[in-house]
Order: C-alpha cells, then structure tokens, then sequence
C-alpha cells in the first residue's frame, strides 16, 4: 500500500505508521529506495526485500533470523517501492537467468504469474512432505492459494504475511445510538447483512449527527478492481470470471460473468449507498449513507473523514486501524472493527466460492530463485521464515500479519501494538479472503474494471450498461 502508489493504492509513511500504530502489513510497498544493481558476489543470502522495512528494521531482520537459527549471513536488497515496478525488475533479472537476489518476496497479486511463465522454483521440490503438510493443514487457505500452481497444486511461495481489509467503525457515535459493549462484541466476528449493516450505520448517523454515515474506497485505480469492488461484488455471490477457481486462468477459457444479475445489483447497492434519489435503489437498503466522492477517493482520502469524526464506517486495510485508532479523539475504546458484510450466503451465490462475508486479499510471500547458487542457505532462510517466532518478530517488527490463523489466538499477537487489539475480525477476514485474477491480462482488465465500477457508482452509467460493457471488453482481453 502506501507511500507511493502500490497495487491497494494507498499513501501514508510507513514511518508515521509505525511510531503511531506499532502495526499492520497493509502498508508495505512503502516510499523507499529504487532496487539496486543485480550483481554483487556477496557471500550472503541476498534477499530481494522492502524498501522501507530494510531502511529501518533491517538489522532487526537478521538479528531475528539469527536468533532462530540460520547461520547464513543475509543481505536484505531493497526492491522498487512501487509493487509494479519491483515485479517488472524481478522479472528481468529472472527472465536473464541473474543468480541474485537468492530469494525475493513477492505481491500475492502477481506471484501467480511468475509461477505461470516458469520463472521461480518449485518448493514442492525443495521442502519435506511435512513442511508441505504444516503449510496446508496451518495457513490461510485463501493466501496461500495464490502461491500455488493453479494446475499441478504445487507450491511455489512459502506464505510470509497476509493483509484483509475489515470494516472500521466509531463505538462512541454507535453508543449514542444505544449500542454497546455486548453488540461490539459480536459486531468483531459476526457478519452482518449489507441491508442489516446500511441500516445500522443509517441510524448511528443520524443519533450522533455524523456528516458521513460510510466511507470507502471507489476511484478509478486498481484498489477498486482488485479490492473493493471485487469484495463487494463476492459478497452478493458474483464473480468477474466464474468464480474462485478460475481466479489463476487459464485466460482464454473461462467464462467472463460480470454482467450477471447478482454482480449488477452488487453495483445497485453501491449506487443506493452514495444517492438518495437513485431511482433503482434497492428496496430496504439505506440510501445516501456514502459520500459521492467514494468514487474519487483511495486509501488514504477515504481514511481522512473517518480519523477527523466525520463519518461512522470505514473500509479500509489494518495499517488505518492501527493510525485511527491511536488518535487522541479515538483510541481502542473508540474504535471498533467488524467483519465485511455480505447479501448472500455461499450457498446461495451464483458463483462458485463465492458469497458471504468476503475481504480482498494483500501481503507478499517468499519464492526461491531457481537460478541462485546458494540454493541451500537460501531454503534455509525459508524454513526458517516458517517459525512461529519468526513470524510474531515480524509482526512485532514491522507490523506484518503472520499468515497462521492460530497465531492469531497467541497473547504475544494480541499484546502487539494497536493491531493486536482487533485480530479477532482480522482472523475472520482472512478466513474468507477474495484474491484478485492474477494473469499476464489482468493488468489491462483491472483498468477496465475499475472504469465501468466508477462509472456505475458515480451515475454515468447504469449498473447494467456498465457491466454489459464491461463483459464484451474482458471477453475481447481473454482471446488475445
């Protein structure tokens, strides 16, 4: 996310971030330095790794390496601080056989696709079957799917943290309403209904006099595509090319269904959400409850009403927990955070795994090159990464997610920063995370999703012609 634009789209400095918050992964591929030079004939694992975390927590890094067990010097190489950048470098340097970086993280929104052009090494080769087995039967199923061959199952990045966006509300404007302690509580792990939730968020708004009832994130930008759209769209059991399993390809030969009815009112929804005098409002549904400036807004824009008091809702990552919640006028007893709602159940969506509460899904793994010649040390800095005290030093570090549910029951996570307060809904989150489609075409079909979805919310279009378009232009990308 922040401090350049990455793939989830936010802005905000890591620095800040961390002295405030102690904590989310949200916000790794911040400002930073441009990726050095490939070369180098270091005796250390050369790891291809985050700018900002390597400017700052990097000694830190090694120390806690070191500390479980690996006896390999580690060198930490910056990458780009733009998530597309440092995948376009990474696949040059693999692309001409380059032997360093050893091992690289890599976005779980583009890994799959250096896993389908053949480019990293195959850690089902690498690892025990027991290792193989931990990573199976102990991790978010929905993260590490992204790691996978979506042919063979086999596994290509070993998870190192994963990112899930909730909503974020304010207790005190929700307590002015009669809510408390008792709904806060099974708000923080138990779905609601999108026309339950625009309802609640309706009253809240108008007992605490709140200028904003929701705020999200609906600008033209890839956050859209990839996320929030994407979400939002599961939710009502839609799906941009046929559900879950199609999400990796093959392109050219799964079925594009955008302009289903369930995807359309998904959008109806949206409209409903942001225009009181929507003439297709979707009966039941709270109207004029959102801003219209969803549909200019990222990240960081979208985060602003909610830190200042002005909005009662907020969709958004953990690094905006993590900063709202350690402001003066919020703070944890403030702040609370609940599942993403959702309008039909996974039994009932259209789309296969698809339905219920769904989150988008961030965070990076770690891959292998195949070209290394340390190949060795290098699998033992990814063994190593799979600790569970490599994981909470990283989540204690810099705030990085560790990608083991159980870990999110641990009292060192909870006792982590302001994050650590909310990792019940977190954990829900990540139970129930939507990856994006991650092909060679999915560049070129996030633009024209984030397009059609803008232009459906804002009122240029009607949701039905915004997805009549949008499924002729996705079926035209998938046969080039």
């Amino acid at each position: 996310m922040p401090g350049k634009q990455s793939d989830n789209g936010s802005q905000v400095s890591r620095r800040n971030f961390v002295k405030a918050a102690g904590a989310s992964g949200a916000a790794v591929s911040m400002a930073g330095c441009i990726y050095g030079n490939s070369g180098g004939g270091s005796d250390a694992v050369v790891w291809g790794f985050d700018p900002n975390a390597a400017d700052e927590i990097g000694e830190d890094v090694k120390q806690l390496y070191s500390d479980n067990g690996v006896d390999a010097d580690i060198e930490l190489r910056p990458g780009d601080s733009d998530t597309g950048a440092r995948r376009d470098n990474y696949q040059r340097l693999l692309e001409a056989g380059e032997a360093e970086p050893d091992i690289f993280m890599m976005d779980s929104g583009w890994v799959n696709v250096f896993i389908q052009q053949g480019l990293i090494s195959n850690l089902s080769d690498e690892l025990e079957s027991s290792e193989l087995q931990t990573v199976e039967d102990d991790y978010f199923e929905g993260f590490t799917a992204t790691a996978r061959d979506p042919g063979s199952g086999d596994l290509f990045g070993m998870p190192m943290y994963p990112d899930f966006p909730v909503m974020q509300y304010n207790k005190d404007y929700a307590r002015q309403a009669g809510y408390g302690e008792s709904d806060f509580e099974t708000w923080a792990t138990e779905p609601m209904t999108w026309k339950e939730w625009s309802q609640l968020t309706a009253e809240i708004q108008e007992a605490a006099g709140v200028k904003h009832g929701f705020t999200t994130q609906w600008d033209i930008y890839v956050g859209t595509s990839c996320c929030t759209f994407n979400e939002v769209m599961s939710s009502w059991g839609g799906a941009y090319f046929g559900g879950r399993e199609n999400l990796f390809g093959p392109v050219g030969d799964r079925p594009v269904t955008v302009n289903g009815q369930e995807t359309i009112d998904s959008l109806r929804m949206m409209r409903t959400f942001v225009d009181d005098d929507y003439d297709n409002a979707l009966e039941g549904y709270a109207s004029g409850i959102a801003p219209s400036n969803i549909t200019q807004w990222t990240e960081e824009s979208s985060r602003s009403p909610m830190a200042d008091g002005n909005s009662v809702m907020h969709r958004n990552w953990p690094y905006a927990i993590g900063l709202n919640a350690a402001e003066d006028a919020l703070g944890t007893d403030n702040y609370g955070t609940m599942p993403m709602p959702y309008a039909v159940t996974e039994d009932e969506a259209a789309q296969p795994g698809t339905g219920g509460t769904t989150s988008a899904l961030g965070g990076w793994h770690i891959v292998l090159n195949p070209n290394s010649e340390r190949k060795e040390e290098a699998m033992e800095v990814i063994r190593t990464t799979m600790k569970d005290d490599v994981y909470l030093g990283l989540f204690e570090l810099w705030g990085w997610l560790p990608p083991k549910p159980e870990l999110f029951e641990s009292d060192r996570a909870a006792e982590t920063g302001v994050v650590g307060n909310y990792l019940d809904t977190i954990r829900v989150a990540g139970e129930n995370a939507m990856a994006r489609p991650s092909t060679t075409v999915w560049p070129t079909q996030a633009t024209m999703i984030a397009e059609q979805a803008n232009a459906a919310v804002a009122g240029d279009k009607s949701p039905e012609q915004a997805m009549n378009d949008l499924q002729s232009s996705l079926e035209n990308t998938e046969q080039q």
